[in-house]
């Protein structure tokens, strides 16, 4: 018995056995780009001034959007013709994301690079409702408009040069990550050891 596949299934089970590194490595940072310009927006509309960046790097990049997007598209991909599914996967997902991240964050960092402490329904400021709520929503929206326009994004430019190009946006990142998570891993064994030396200074000070 033979199992017949067109070109659609074929680029799919490429994709979903890790072959086709060079349209998602583009995808992914078109993604983490786009996150970037999202987060910019709506942190300045907030504020009521310009934020210029939001990331845990220095470049125009958030890559757990670029994580998300991607992560969704693979895993959700068999329940994308199921609206109300796709929703709450949609929303399971990206919350256990952004929790996780969280997490690490904070053994690596003392600290997370949001605040949800002033939203409803929100937990220890890491995850509230609306946003979870919202990845559901922008679940959908990937799947019947985003990730259409970026596949046909990438395949605007010839291959040759989308190769060069992401080869140096790859190199670029891990520099501006390698150096970010130094600086900020730095920062934060600093202030521990302040945080440290006060609490002794303190303790010798109650014993004397």
């Amino acid at each position: 018995m033979s199992i017949k596949m067109n070109a659609g299934d074929i680029m799919i089970m490429n994709k979903l056995m890790g072959l086709n590194y060079y349209y998602f490595f583009n995808c992914f940072f078109m993604y983490s780009f786009l996150g970037w310009v999202m987060e910019c927006i709506v942190l300045s509309i907030q504020e009521k001034t310009i934020i210029k960046n939001t990331g845990f790097i220095r470049g125009p990049f958030c890559t757990v959007y670029g994580a998300g997007a991607m992560s969704a598209y693979y895993f959700l991909k068999p329940v994308s013709e199921n609206m109300l599914v796709l929703f709450f996967c949609g929303l399971i997902l990206a919350t256990a994301i952004e929790y996780f991240t969280a997490i690490i964050m904070i053994r690596l960092f003392g600290s997370f690079w949001w605040d949800y402490n002033n939203k409803p329904f929100n937990y220890k400021g890491i995850l509230c409702l609306e946003s979870s709520v919202g990845w559901g929503f922008l679940t959908i929206l990937l799947f019947k408009f985003i990730h259409p326009l970026v596949e046909k994004a990438v395949s605007i430019y010839p291959v040759s040069f989308g190769k060069i190009m992401i080869s140096l946006i790859t190199i670029l990142y891990f520099i501006d990550f390698t150096t970010s998570f130094r600086r900020s891993h730095r920062e934060f064994i600093i202030s521990k050891c302040v945080d440290d030396d006060m609490d002794a200074y303190c303790d010798q000070k109650n014993y004397s």
